[in-house]
């Protein structure tokens, strides 16, 4: 079987995900090569350890980077620490003016909350850059070359973050808009409430996106081993109590050969565990990728695993 549907006009976002060094880098990068073929497509990675340049064989920054030798293909690598630095110069008047108005800190107090790290928020801006690269709408398909398990859970569940960051903001503004209103009669909403209701429509339209089985699709990689197994299945289990839904997984790295003791072994071992995952994934569609005898790496190397995945 090979992965199914991502073509499908309707289907503007695909993630892929899972346990460190099961491939997902290649395989993402392998969807980017077959989705260019028809479509203007952008890959990101979000791995603060990148290695999607390495796989593509060419240097990218946080910016969209036209792929050499590749039509309709572009790359970047989300840079969170730098996107969470730019929201904080962008909206510090904003933020800085609901504080003040919702509390009894005085400036150097302010100085020193807003100096300290939120975590998890670095999350929430690497996938805030991603929802306002694809608002701008300059591409047809988005694909996204995710971090291992753990950070790859706190970018898909960062709405709930950022959406509690945004109810504590607005708790701050309501206190003094409860005493504007009381003193003065009436209340004139500004630039704060603009900014609060921003981040709401913000945490909507990401949660909307990744909730949409028509428009976002979660890939799931594994390799036929116990602990990746394990892991795939925490995976899936914790995207599903988000409301992402994984349909489609990919099997990588299973050996074909039986030419010696060791490979004979080891396919033996292999088999056993594809078995277990089609048995306790029996509702995915399944792809089994071949282990290649050499690195993919370069575009060449990546053509010719994109046939594996699609046939």
């Amino acid at each position: 079987m090979a992965l199914k549907g991502l073509k499908d006009t309707s289907r503007k976002l695909i993630l892929f995900g899972g346990k460190g060094g099961v491939g997902k880098t290649t395989c993402a990068s392998a969807t980017a090569l077959y989705l260019a073929e028809d479509f203007k497509t952008l890959i990101f990675s979000t791995d603060p350890a990148h290695s999607l340049a390495d796989s593509l064989g060419q240097k990218l920054s946080d910016q969209p980077e036209e792929i050499k030798g590749v039509k309709n293909l572009s790359a970047l690598e989300v840079n969170a620490e730098k996107a969470l630095s730019k929201f904080k110069t962008e909206h510090e008047n904003e933020i800085r003016k609901i504080v003040e108005t919702g509390t009894n800190l005085d400036a150097e107090d302010i100085d020193s909350v807003f100096a300290l790290p939120v975590p998890g928020m670095d999350e929430v801006m690497g996938f805030k850059t991603m929802i306002d690269l694809i608002d701008e709408a300059k591409f047809d398909k988005y694909v996204v070359d995710t971090a291992p398990t753990g950070h790859a859970l706190r970018l898909l569940t960062s709405p709930k973050l950022l959406d509690d960051w945004v109810k504590v903001m607005a708790k701050m503004r309501w206190k003094y808009r409860y005493m504007v209103e009381r003193f003065a009669g009436r209340y004139d909403p500004d630039e704060g409430d603009d900014f609060l209701l921003s981040m709401k429509k913000t945490v909507k339209k990401i949660e909307d996106l990744l909730r949409d089985q028509n428009r976002c699709e979660f890939i799931a990689v594994t390799i036929p081993e116990d602990m990746a197994i394990l892991e795939t299945a925490r995976l899936i289990t914790s995207l599903g109590k988000y409301g992402i839904t994984v349909k489609q997984l990919l099997i990588n790295n299973v050996l074909e050969s039986d030419g010696c003791q060791f490979c004979r072994e080891k396919r033996k071992e292999q088999e056993r565990y594809i078995s277990q995952i089609k048995e306790e994934f029996d509702g995915l569609k399944t792809t089994i990728i071949p282990s290649r005898p050499h690195e993919v790496k370069g575009l060449r190397a990546l053509q010719d695993f994109k046939s594996y995945l699609f046939n």
